[in-house]
């Protein structure tokens, strides 16, 4: 599989043209109008009765505050659910329900313009041509390769290779000059949000997305500072009461509505496993079905395109930390409390220098772009089904010969979305030599172990497992051979260093995995053995290609004669 290095201009040059500028510069218009759709949609869901609503909410919002406060919150926090609380109890002696519903009104709607004001960001070109020239002088030392002849701040050319992009991005491109892009990308590393702007502008040349940044990263000055300049929208994740909720929602579906291209994670937060996500949240993606359905209610010439985005590391920064959270919430076990190192500025900075001073490449794949109902689409944005048959997207949201809301409806493409997403997470996933070496020694392992669960394998003594060198790369090569297979159907997509002999894709595939984590999921000692420093972190590197069938390349009797019972 052949990357595209060729370097695309930004279809919109000026950044003035770009949506996202032109949402910021109408910021408060566009807050009103959130607030007053947040309203109509508690109201509908409600059915005008808030009593119940506002009590859930400020009890939960009392909970949130005294046991999660956060250095960004607002210094007037508690005052102001203490006035929303003290307002309630006082509409609770009144008698006229005119009144008392017209003060529920204006009492919701404070907290949602609350919400609004924290949830929209805003864009500012002069920051944003400040942040390219910073990110780009900072990448290009990190993919610098050190050495007698490194000069200066590295070459362009080396750091346009470090960053690799494969999929139909012509298409992409195309189909962003006719209607709305929302890009949908798995989800590893707080880092993602950062790297994927940074490589839609270099690389795809395409105008600034909308994406969703945890209000926690705002904790952090620098980071606050050009992400509420850069067009992030905050996601308080505390926050799970149904107007913060339905406020987001309102937010993310009239900002596509009005041709802001959006970036959001579906699978909501990144993944514990280290699996490529197979469930996702249906919240934000029935958003991208409501701001279809209300431009085609509008007659609006605009189409919503939805672009999956396969991110792919050789290692991920929170990897100790997020195994270790999926292990306690899957096998109820009392794992010692890790401390989540990537908000650490030292521990960012050193894993930034590590992962590109080290030459690691950034996969990034783009999938075959579809509507929001999953139809595939061509160059010119025209719909097909699975026979091949153009289709009209307003045909879907009819009912009676009417373009209408129907929320059950809805719902279920909501569902057929998700599944599409989830397949082409699967099929555009691009295989990395660190992936191969880290599938085949834990899968090796488990296989010499049948009698035990994932528990009694992790609590192997790692020292036991040493596998000479020539021995696992047959190993390795039974693994391969199925993964082309697979790639033969377009079942899964593997990177050009797959192609290289056995001998040199594990040693990369070591090398990449053993880069920033002081203990090793894998490395090769001095007898020409490979082993293990960290059964846990080689399964969550292990789990990159679950859910393949590629447990089936490596058999029970291929293991049995494997040197495991002692260091050689």
């Amino acid at each position: 599989m052949e990357e595209k290095i060729q370097l695309y201009p930004n279809i919109l040059p000026d950044l003035h043209d770009w949506p996202i500028y032109k949402l910021s510069v109408d910021r408060k218009n566009f807050i009103d109008q959130v607030n007053a759709h947040t309203l109509d949609r508690l109201r509908e869901k409600k059915e005008g009765e808030f009593s119940e609503l506002l009590s859930k909410t400020i009890y939960q919002e009392r909970i949130r505050i005294r046991e999660k406060p956060w250095r960004v919150d607002p210094p007037n926090e508690a005052h102001f659910w203490k006035r929303i609380r003290k307002q309630v109890e006082e509409l609770e002696k009144v008698q006229d329900s005119q009144i008392v519903q017209k003060s529920y009104d204006e009492i919701v709607y404070k907290i949602i313009d609350r919400y609004s004001e924290e949830i929209v960001g805003s864009f500012v070109p002069k920051i944003f041509l400040q942040a390219r020239k910073i990110l780009t002088a900072l990448f290009k030392r990190l993919l610098s390769k050190r050495g007698k002849k490194t000069r200066g701040w590295g070459r362009k050319e080396q750091l346009y290779h470090k960053i690799k992009i494969y999929g139909p991005i012509e298409q992409i491109r195309n189909l962003a000059k006719k209607g709305t892009i929302v890009m949908v990308p798995t989800h590893f590393s707080n880092l993602d949000s950062v790297l994927i702007g940074y490589a839609i502008d270099l690389k795809v040349g395409l105008p600034s997305f909308s994406y969703g940044a945890g209000l926690n990263l705002y904790n952090f000055g620098p980071a606050a500072f050009f992400m509420n300049r850069l067009g992030a929208y905050r996601v308080d994740r505390r926050k799970k009461n149904a107007i913060y909720l339905e406020t987001l929602k309102s937010m993310s579906a009239l900002s596509i509505e009005r041709g802001i291209h959006s970036l959001f994670f579906p699978g909501g937060t990144r993944s514990r496993s280290g699996k490529v996500e197979d469930h996702l949240k249906l919240g934000l993606l029935n958003t991208v079905l409501e701001a279809q359905r209300s431009i085609c209610e509008k007659k609006k010439d605009n189409k919503i395109f939805v672009v999956p985005l396969i991110l792919d590391y050789h290692f991920v920064l929170e990897a100790r930390f997020l195994i270790e959270q999926y292990l306690r919430s899957i096998g109820k076990e009392k794992y010692m409390e890790i401390r989540d190192d990537s908000t650490s500025k030292r521990k960012l900075l050193k894993f930034l220098f590590q992962y590109y001073n080290k030459s690691s490449e950034i996969v990034m794949s783009f999938g075959k772009p579809f509507d929001v109902l999953g139809n595939f689409v061509d160059e010119e944005g025209e719909s097909y089904d699975e026979h091949g048959r153009k289709i009209n997207i307003e045909d879907y949201f009819r009912l009676d010969g009417d373009i209408s809301a129907n929320p059950q409806r809805e719902s279920v493409y909501t569902k057929l979305l998700s599944e599409r997403i989830v397949e082409r997470f699967k099929k555009d996933n691009v295989v990395l030599t660190s992936h191969l070496v880290a599938f085949t020694a834990f899968q090796v392992i488990r296989k010499t172990h049948p009698e035990l669960d994932l528990f009694g394998v992790l609590k192997l003594p790692f020292e036991d497992f040493q596998v000479p060198v020539d021995l696992f790369e047959k190993y390795a090569d039974k693994v391969r051979k199925m993964i082309f297979e697979l790639e033969n159907q377009g079942l899964i997509k593997t990177s050009e260093p797959l192609h290289w002999s056995l001998s040199e894709i594990v040693e990369d595939g070591i090398e990449k995995l053993g880069l920033y984590h002081a203990k090793k999921a894998l490395t090769i000692t001095k007898s020409g053995h490979v082993t293990t420093e960290n059964l846990k972190l080689l399964f969550y590197y292990h789990n990159r290609l679950e859910g393949y069938g590629l447990d089936k390349a490596i058999s029970r009797f291929d293991t049995v004669q494997m040197p495991i019972s002692a260091s050689p």
